[in-house]
């Protein structure tokens, strides 16, 4: 593990995130404090633990069980609202 700050995080983030990807882990810290930590994403892994595709098939299967049910654009529509 090393440890770099903020402002050199800044200035060298893709070499910092080359070296997460071949597995090392970096601190970042702000005025000799630890703030942030980098590390690997696993693929498919979500960094809360939960699964959440998962979730969304229970959802999904609660909404049809109850007669409900959404079109594809309808689900981009209300997905891209939240995004404005």
């Amino acid at each position: 593990m090393i440890t770099v700050g903020a402002f050199e995080a800044k200035t060298k983030f893709s070499e910092l995130l080359d070296r997460v990807e071949r597995g090392e882990e970096i601190v970042i810290t702000r005025h000799g404090k630890a703030v942030a930590r980098l590390v690997s994403q696993e693929p498919g892994v979500n960094p809360s633990g939960r699964d959440i595709r998962a979730e969304i098939m229970a959802l999904r299967e609660n909404l049809r069980a109850e007669g409900v049910s959404f079109s594809r654009g309808e689900i981009i529509a209300l997905r891209d609202k939240g995004r404005r």
